[in-house]
């Protein structure tokens, strides 16, 4: 599961990283949270674009958003079956920028106890989340965009702590995952976990802004 994660590099370097022709200026954020705004990269008329959108995935098929639960993540072994997925997997994928994100690691048996990271690159360069969108339209006609981050099985840095976590793509899978006209076979073959020393984890106190100097 990836249910919190952080963007603070300046929005240039953003912008350099993902090639998106936008300009826009954002403030850092150290604690990205399910139902907010997130920043993503997706393909409009051939083009990379950068969009915000709600982070809450809701099918097209929902008629009422209130009867729905809310869908932060899509397993990607799964996702081209799910009916609440296969459309959006489909023809829809997005990267969520980003340059961490947070799990916990349980301490006892029961997940009373727990220990945060932050995991990063060791360089603390971005990271780009593979996830999908849709555009919803609710029952009195207006239009939400939104997205759900994809995940898959940990490598074994991360297993230390949780068995899942996001599909993160490098630069040079970008064209593809972003494509429509991309095969499932190759879609598929993008789903798979960073090489073990890829990322870091760094045990922190408190996920969000009082960890000062860590992004």
């Amino acid at each position: 599961m990836c249910g919190r994660f952080a963007l603070t590099l300046p929005p240039e370097a953003v912008r350099a990283y993902f090639g998106y022709r936008d300009q826009p200026n954002f403030p850092p954020r150290t604690d990205i949270r399910p139902t907010q705004p997130v920043a993503i990269l997706r393909l409009e008329q051939g083009e990379r674009r950068f969009a915000l959108v709600r982070w809450g995935f809701i099918p097209g098929f929902v008629k009422d958003e209130k009867d729905f639960p809310l869908l932060i993540n899509a397993r990607g072994e799964t996702a081209f079956e799910k009916p609440s997925f296969r459309n959006a997997i489909r023809r829809r994928r997005c990267v969520f920028l980003a340059d961490a994100f947070y799990e916990w690691h349980k301490l006892d048996e029961k997940g009373r106890k727990k220990q945060p990271y932050l995991i990063r690159r060791p360089m603390q360069g971005p990271l780009a989340l593979g996830g999908i969108w849709e555009s919803w339209q609710s029952p009195n006609g207006s239009e939400l965009e939104t997205a759900a981050i994809l995940t898959i099985s940990a490598n074994a840095t991360i297993a230390a702590i949780h068995e899942r976590m996001p599909v993160i793509l490098e630069p040079a899978a970008f064209e593809s995952w972003l494509s429509a006209e991309t095969p499932r076979e190759a879609v598929e073959a993008m789903m798979r976990p960073l090489a073990d020393d890829a990322l870091e984890l760094v045990p922190i106190t408190k996920v969000g802004a009082d960890e000062p100097g860590l992004l």
